[in-house]
């Protein structure tokens, strides 16, 4: 079974910081939860976005975002932030995510992002090894073209953070 097709779920807390004076959370924090998550769904899955910029100078740039927002979120509410992958090219992805509170659908969103090279901003191509690591594209035929080594290290798993 392809696991991509299952969303990646992220626990997260609503603090003070999170809301607005009446405790409700601003509506720009939606976006703010969306990114943790999509941090979260790429370490879980072996790729330390600080490590993806030092080891092989490229990063993910968020390119186009559409948020729709059904119910409020309030302080001290346990939220649920879902990633799910809709579609994946060379240089990009377009990932569907959703704000929860139990069963209750706060928000949800089609953010693309894109790869970019860290030094120059230009479009670079999603290596090859990520994309299998994220399960985006089939297994690599036995003689088809390996990972560089570089490439194949940011499979290692990242350390757990504090």
């Amino acid at each position: 079974m392809n696991d991509v097709a299952l969303p990646f779920e992220h626990p997260l807390r609503v603090y003070w910081e999170d809301t607005d004076a009446g405790g409700v959370v601003f509506y720009a924090n939606y976006l703010k939860f969306f990114e943790r998550a999509r941090t979260e769904w790429l370490r879980q899955r072996g790729f330390a976005q600080e490590a993806l910029r030092q080891q092989e100078r490229l990063m993910f740039i968020v390119s186009q975002t559409s948020v729709r927002y059904l119910s409020p979120a309030r302080l001290d509410d346990w939220l649920s932030i879902s990633v799910e992958v809709h579609e994946a090219g060379r240089v990009s992805m377009t990932l569907f995510q959703q704000a929860r509170c139990g069963e209750r659908l706060l928000a949800e969103g089609e953010i693309r992002i894109g790869c970019v090279n860290a030094d120059s901003f230009k479009p670079s191509r999603i290596p090859a090894a990520m994309l299998e690591g994220l399960q985006l594209r089939g297994s690599r035929p036995a003689d088809g073209p390996t990972p560089s080594p570089s490439a194949a290290s940011m499979l290692q798993p990242a350390a757990p953070t504090a």
